[in-house]
């Protein structure tokens, strides 16, 4: 059974672990929503060196990512430029 400073430290790292994520998405939303393809921002080190695949994958899937990707997308078929 965990101690209770095992148990706060697990919490702790929850909270910062949850805010890296946190910021990793605002970053993919601004980069995506200036024209870069998702791709190329996912190569990034910014989000290579602060997310698992598994935690890449979360981010991924929040709506704000997806509708950023919406957006880009929509854009592309306007402009008739498919490279996102």
């Amino acid at each position: 059974m965990a101690t209770i400073s095992e148990k706060l430290q697990q919490f702790m790292d929850d909270i910062a672990s949850d805010a890296i994520e946190e910021r990793v998405v605002e970053y993919v939303i601004r980069e995506v929503q200036n024209g870069r393809p998702l791709r190329v921002v996912l190569l990034d080190p910014y989000v290579k060196n602060r997310l698992s695949e598994e935690k890449l994958a979360k981010v991924l899937e929040t709506p704000e990512v997806v509708s950023a990707l919406e957006q880009q997308i929509a854009a592309s078929f306007k402009r008739r430029e498919l490279d996102f």
